[in-house]
């Protein structure tokens, strides 16, 4: 039996793909109210696939619990936010899930810990925790790292086909690990030791981050001279080498946006590049702000309230608002001691900030000004309704001329 510690964005379809390929899960959550909506037979996100998954799991008899299990396997699949000011992981949420654990594994269990973290976070905060338990690493208990690595929005796909990487102290205990992902991942699974996993896991993300700083980067020196950054690219692009990313109003979600801080924090004085890039991508909403400024200047447009920003999630097609772009821009106007922006998105059905709309009709008929943030298939199909408004496109979708682009 595997006992799945943690159930949001990674940790619920984690248990839902194990389970509905032959594996015997139960997964824990603290989140009481959580875990009595899977009980009830609901899931807590909205994710292309996840529901049918979910019935597979429950059919395969996959349980919720609030409790920690007396189990061979532990998942535990907790957030890791970084610290703002030190930029450097903060490891309390998977310190908390591993000092749980140590109070209910037998001896022999393995603990996988699939949370993202930096280089050496598992050395310095888990090993610990372990050994103050009384138990020894490599003897008592076995310790390995399977960092996730798939997307909100295509989540079920990427967990069946991305490859993986498994960290081990012993190749044998990462040979059955690898075993055990093996039910269900169809890509190439590599074993290989903890450090070296930890470290792919956050290169990735922060290789995806810098070419996404350069693109943003791109986009405010042809902003500067008035030239279109996005033939630009598309001509580079025809390039054989070249594949420049496409510029966009800021980074969101838990990955890209947060990720990268970690080396910042832990090689202050050699993480430059990757430094400069974070900011760069951090001050893209008030790069978006300011451009809102200029254009109702340029447009002799004086109320604030008239102007509405097309989208709250972090990407496309998804519920997920975790670190997004919009939410950055509102509080970025706060700041300013500005406000009254109204707000839309088709998957945010709740109100979580001022001014929101829950239908795009209204939404459009009470502001002059749109600001397309998020990309979602909703507003690609309702482009006509822009036309008339003045419009500012942060992912050039619109298929109009009169436009107006970051």
């Amino acid at each position: 039996m595997i006992n799945v510690i943690g159930l949001g964005y990674i940790g619920l379809p984690t248990a839902l793909m194990m389970a509905s390929h032959g594996v015997e899960v139960i997964g824990t959550d603290y989140n009481k109210e959580l875990v009595a909506t899977l009980n009830a037979g609901k899931t807590t996100f909205k994710e292309d696939g996840l529901d049918d998954l979910f019935q597979d799991a429950l059919k395969a008899g996959i349980k919720f619990t609030t409790e920690y299990q007396v189990t061979d396997v532990y998942i535990v699949s907790v957030p890791t936010p970084y610290d703002k000011f030190s930029k450097k992981v903060d490891a309390c949420y998977v310190v908390a899930a591993v000092k749980d654990v140590m109070k209910v594994c037998p001896k022999g269990a393995t603990v996988v810990i699939e949370s993202t973290v930096s280089p050496g976070t598992i050395e310095k905060f888990v090993r610990p925790v372990i050994e103050e338990n009384g138990f020894t690493i490599g003897v008592d208990i076995n310790l390995v790292h399977a960092p996730e690595r798939i997307i909100p929005g295509n989540m079920v796909y990427e967990l069946l086909h991305n490859n993986r990487t498994i960290g081990a102290d012993d190749k044998a205990i990462g040979e059955k690990i690898k075993e055990l992902y093996a039910s269900f991942c169809q890509g190439e699974i590599v074993v290989t030791d903890i450090k070296t996993a930890e470290m792919t896991k956050v290169v990735e993300n922060t290789f995806r981050a810098v070419n996404i700083a350069f693109a943003n980067e791109l986009a405010k020196i042809c902003r500067h001279d008035n030239m279109d950054v996005y033939e630009i690219i598309k001509i580079c692009n025809m390039h054989p080498r070249v594949n420049i990313l496409q510029p966009g109003p800021g980074v969101g979600g838990h990955c890209i946006s947060v990720d990268p801080w970690f080396l910042v924090g832990d090689y202050p004085s050699l993480a430059k590049v990757i430094d400069e890039s974070m900011k760069t991508n951090d001050g893209m909403p008030d790069f978006v702000l300011n451009r809102i400024y200029e254009i109702m200047k340029e447009k002799g447009m004086t109320d604030i309230t008239r102007v509405g920003l097309y989208g709250l999630t972090y990407k496309e097609n998804v519920d997920d608002m975790r670190e997004s772009p919009t939410l950055q821009l509102l509080e970025s106007q706060e700041r300013h001691l500005a406000t009254g922006l109204k707000v839309y998105d088709p998957f945010i059905t709740k109100d979580v900030v001022a001014n929101q709309y829950h239908s795009l009709d209204e939404f459009l008929d009470s502001v002059d000004f749109v600001v397309v943030m998020v990309k979602h298939d909703e507003i690609k199909k309702n482009m006509d309704k822009l036309k008339g408004k003045v419009v500012l496109d942060c992912h050039n979708i619109c298929s109009f001329d009169e436009v107006y682009h970051i």
